[in-house]
């Protein structure tokens, strides 16, 4: 069985509507997925106030795991 990379993806380094490609593959993965097609939510963890720190996606065309950190930076801006 073949080892899951995984990668990390800061959403504060993203530029327009927080769509990105795959680290590994390219396919775009966006927030606009709701049927996910592209990927799909492997984790959420929230901090003790029950804001979102960080979430975890699949990559449903080369299985990789992304990392998605930035959301609570994102919301004080």
């Amino acid at each position: 069985m073949s080892q899951v990379e995984v990668y990390t993806v800061d959403l504060r380094e993203l530029e327009g509507e927080g769509d990105f490609p795959c680290p590994k593959c390219g396919a775009l993965l966006s927030p606009d997925d709701i049927e996910e097609e592209n990927y799909t939510v492997v984790d959420v963890r929230y901090n003790e106030e029950g804001v979102m720190e960080e979430m975890v996606i699949q990559c449903l065309r080369c299985k990789s795991e992304i990392r998605l950190i930035g959301f609570i930076e994102l919301m004080e801006v």
